[in-house]
């Protein structure tokens, strides 16, 4: 009887690491700070609602946050980031909202009408990877998009 117990428990063990690994990897987009100060990071892309920015994730120094967990849905996103300590900041040439606090907003135009401010975000082209990440550093050049 102990014999035939034997295989099935043998499967088990071989199959768990399998399984357990499979929850370990993450598709998602991450923002990652290679600066020695905190950032302050929103991010936009566009949903079934339209445009949408949303932020603030408080990145502390040599750390990483996911903005945007699970398989990315869209093959463009927008981020702008803020040096919390010296002003310094990540932009790009396309215009979103962003508030002073917390905020999730719809649409891109009227910003200032609506209250918010203007900004202008960077495109990252993911080339529909389901995952994304961005490196922020203080030299110039580096602020660059991996998979």
């Amino acid at each position: 009887m102990s014999l035939r117990l034997l295989p099935s428990l043998a499967l088990a063990v071989v199959s768990a690491p399998v399984i357990l690994f499979a929850n370990v990897a993450h598709a998602d987009f991450r923002v990652c700070n290679g600066t020695p100060n905190l950032v302050g990071v929103a991010i936009g892309y566009r949903a079934g609602d339209g445009w949408i920015s949303e932020g603030w994730w408080q990145v502390p120094a040599s750390s990483c946050a996911t903005l945007i967990e699970g398989e990315l849905q869209s093959r463009y996103y927008y981020l702008y980031a803020e040096d919390a300590a010296r002003g310094g900041r990540w932009t790009g040439d396309v215009n979103m909202c962003v508030a002073e606090n917390e905020f999730k907003i719809v649409g891109v135009g009227d910003c200032f009408a609506r209250g918010y401010q203007r900004m202008g975000f960077k495109e990252y082209d993911t080339g529909r990877q389901g995952s994304w990440m961005v490196q922020l550093s203080d030299a110039p050049g580096t602020q660059e998009g991996q998979n």
